[in-house]
């Protein structure tokens, strides 16, 4: 899947060591920014198998830092089983071998949480509404998972808009990108895409990225994070479209 040179373990390493960063400063943000540069060298479907080791590393991590862990999936359960379900679904479509449409579809994923995060005003849904809510947003989060190797759309959104408390989310947020990373690698497993050098690349992409973590929370103190934030959203804004206008005939 992978031909393995020096440029690309090069490459691979200063783009989780990069991606830690934006994790380490904001709290989310490596699987966004991993796809966005690695999906613009190699394949989508051969930077999401490069995702997965490095991205489930960090977001457990994230999971289980904090405090309410069994409240939380409690109250999200339906909406994790549907991210599973949904992503089971969606990874036929990036593993399909259709390279176009893969990065066409990865560049509207970028364009459109770059943009909503950038102009959107934040939401609030009421608690009566998540029993359905929650699946409905779960299942959509999982068909966008497996097709483009984003958690972001719309996960993101609706768990910053339940009203949790700022480490409940943070820990939520850990907890939607575990179980989207775990069904991610399911059903690219499932369907045959994993090969050993591939896995080999993505278990040494948790070094650099586990180091851009502590960077970044080093950085996080220095710089002002909303100010950060709006640069990154900026750049991945100019990416999408770099690879939706790369993508089309």
């Amino acid at each position: 899947m992978i031909e393995l040179s020096i440029p690309l373990v090069a490459a691979t390493a200063a783009t989780f060591f990069a991606a830690g960063i934006v994790k380490g400063v904001t709290g989310m943000g490596l699987p966004t920014v991993a796809m966005g540069v690695l999906g613009a060298l190699i394949s989508p479907l051969a930077a999401a198998s490069l995702l997965i080791v490095p991205s489930f590393v960090t977001n457990l991590w994230q999971l289980l830092a904090g405090p309410g862990f069994g409240c939380l999936l409690r109250r999200l359960w339906p909406m994790m089983l549907a991210i599973a379900v949904g992503t089971a679904l969606g990874s036929s479509w990036l593993a399909g071998g259709d390279t176009r449409s893969a990065t066409l579809a990865l560049g509207a994923a970028l364009l459109v949480y770059s943009g909503y995060a950038l102009l959107a005003r934040p939401l609030s849904v009421p608690q009566r509404l998540e029993p359905w809510l929650s699946p409905v947003i779960g299942l959509t989060t999982g068909m966008v998972t497996g097709g483009t190797g984003v958690f972001v759309i719309p996960a993101v959104p609706y768990l910053q808009a339940l009203g949790l408390g700022k480490d409940e989310l943070v820990q939520a947020l850990g907890l939607s990108f575990t179980v989207s990373t775990v069904a991610l690698a399911a059903g690219l497993g499932a369907r045959g895409m994993f090969q050993p050098d591939t896995l080999a690349l993505s278990a040494l992409a948790v070094l650099p990225a586990l180091a851009g973590m502590w960077a970044g929370r080093a950085i996080r103190d220095r710089i002002s994070p909303p100010l950060f934030r709006r640069g990154l959203l900026i750049c991945l804004l100019l990416l999408g479209a770099e690879m939706i206008l790369r993508s089309l005939p």
